[in-house]
């Protein structure tokens, strides 16, 4: 009966094994912005991947420094071209309408 627990357990962790894997290659959080934190002064924009999430809204559950990060990121850069040279993607836009509906100025977009 003492290779029953050994079984079941080497059985758990072969099945966590893949699931772990894959969780580390997810990459950032969806509806998280792309800064461009490796270059504070960026030439260009990146396009941003997702929406803006819950967390960068005002509201009760807002995340101040994430709210904070996308005023400051658009008050900077939001006249920036983009890389590619096209312009905003949708989801850019929501990016742009979130930071002016938090007080940001049109202007810098």
């Amino acid at each position: 009966m003492s290779t029953r627990p050994a079984a079941i357990a080497r059985l758990l962790v072969l099945s966590a094994a893949p699931a772990l894997f894959l969780a580390g290659c997810a990459g950032p959080p969806r509806g998280d912005l792309d800064p461009q934190a490796a270059t504070p002064s960026p030439t260009c924009l990146v396009h941003q991947s997702h929406e803006p999430a819950d967390r960068y809204t005002a509201g009760r559950d807002a995340d101040t420094a994430a709210v904070l990060e996308v005023m400051r990121y658009y008050t900077a850069n939001g006249r920036t071209p983009y890389c590619d040279g096209k312009p905003p993607t949708a989801t850019d836009r929501a990016w742009q309408q979130l930071y002016t509906r938090l007080g940001g100025d049109p202007a810098h977009l």
